[in-house]
């Protein structure tokens, strides 16, 4: 079946830049390595729940990505490095064979967290001839899914932060993700204000002209009403003045589905936060390991449910998507904290936009099939990587998801 990648297709007179093509593919798969160095072959084979994965999984299926997208469909003769290795990897694409269970990655103790390393070194080896061996009209064919092979590792060298994260949180001894416990970064300081929008159609989406995955097009008009959006994240200061009203105890305060799940998984607070005897916090479990608990941070690691709860108490409201895309759009660089501490939850459902068509081939599988059930976040936190966020990009997770690091921003009707 054929293969297309998320942008558009390049004629066989533009032929990329061999350069180019292996140094990005280089560097994006060295991070993926720093970031694992720490992790010992115990640590990379943990999978705490479900929802999470692996460490030695997502270096893994990082490299079957491009061994199969790239690689078996456009590399002449080339051979799978083990093709009992195939159902391992493969992630959710029916459209290139079976599957491994997700809930059981955790029991892949073979292949070993070196021979994982290995195929990853043999994949790069063929991946780098490649790009310097094929003729200009396969290269041009293949490049779009490159990069979108490594837009998709970066995706997962977060996941496996975030995953290793979870289990960790779990470990009595606390141990840190990034290596040795340090002292988390600062905070950036606070923006004071809003934005005041005076309501008009503006046009969301991505513009085309660089990267971006399906789900950030096609470019349309939306209709936004007057409203403010807060500069300011929401601060883990601000979250626990709402523990301390009784933000936990008040059912009139939460959605239904999340009012159940208060109820049945005992929250209490956010995810990593520790808290004394008397209940106040006094830690927050981290990727620099167990930190002192800091007011002024965003908050973060809450699900979509109790971000709208906070929203209710506060007296606002969660943006729409299209509110958080027109003001990121729109702010200077570096202005309102919308990249870089925490992932917005927004009021939109993870819907296709106006004219949106799954792609055809395999890759047509990557986003569109999840437009059920899932809420959008918009920005981009401290576990993603330099470069991958943009104000069109959409993230997406069930509304009870809470091991992302995940805050919100506060809006209010004009």
């Amino acid at each position: 079946m054929p293969l297309t990648a998320t942008t558009p297709a390049r004629t066989p007179a533009a032929v990329p830049d061999r350069r180019h093509l292996a140094a990005r593919l280089a560097q994006v798969r060295a991070h993926s390595l720093a970031l694992a160095a720490h992790l010992s072959p115990e640590d990379m084979g943990l999978q705490s729940m479900p929802d999470a994965s692996p460490a030695k999984w997502h270096l893994a299926h990082t490299t079957w990505f491009f061994e199969t997208v790239v690689l078996a469909a456009h590399a002449r003769a080339y051979r799978p490095v083990d093709a009992r290795w195939l159902p391992l990897f493969n992630s959710y694409y029916e459209a290139l064979g079976p599957r491994h269970p997700r809930p059981q990655r955790g029991l892949l103790s073979r292949p070993s967290a070196v021979e994982v390393l290995d195929y990853r070194r043999r994949v790069d080896e063929a991946l780098t001839a490649f790009i310097h061996e094929a003729d200009a009209d396969t290269l041009a064919a293949a490049a779009p899914l490159l990069e979108l092979g490594w837009n998709h590792e970066q995706q997962h060298q977060e996941l496996l932060l975030t995953d290793v994260l979870h289990a960790f949180s779990l470990n009595p001894l606390l141990p840190a993700v990034l290596g040795t416990p340090a002292a988390a970064p600062a905070d950036p300081p606070a923006a004071e204000g809003q934005w005041l929008h005076p309501g008009r159609i503006v046009e969301i989406g991505h513009g085309g002209g660089s990267f971006a995955f399906d789900n950030e097009t096609p470019r349309h008009a939306a209709l936004l009403q007057p409203h403010a959006l807060d500069r300011a994240l929401v601060t883990n200061a601000d979250y626990w003045r709402f523990m301390q009203d009784g933000g936990y105890r008040r059912a009139g305060l939460w959605l239904s589905e999340g009012w159940a799940q208060v109820q049945a998984q005992g929250w209490q607070a956010p995810l990593y936060w520790r808290l004394g005897a008397g209940g106040a916090p006094e830690a927050e479990f981290g990727l620099h390991g167990l930190q002192p608990w800091r007011g002024s941070a965003p908050v973060r690691h809450i699900s979509f449910f109790e971000a709208a709860a906070y929203a209710e108490w506060a007296g606002a409201r969660l943006p729409t998507e299209f509110e958080w895309e027109a003001a990121a759009a729109g702010a200077p660089q570096g202005e309102g904290s919308f990249f870089g501490q925490a992932w917005q939850w927004t009021r939109s459902s993870y819907d296709p936009y106006p004219g949106f068509r799954p792609l055809p081939g395999a890759v047509g599988e990557y986003n569109g099939k999840f437009m059920v059930g899932q809420v959008v976040l918009r920005g981009s936190s401290l576990a993603t990587p330099p470069g991958h966020a943009r104000a069109s990009y959409r993230n997406f997770f069930p509304p009870g998801m809470r091991w992302q690091f995940c805050g919100l921003r506060l809006a209010r009707d004009l």
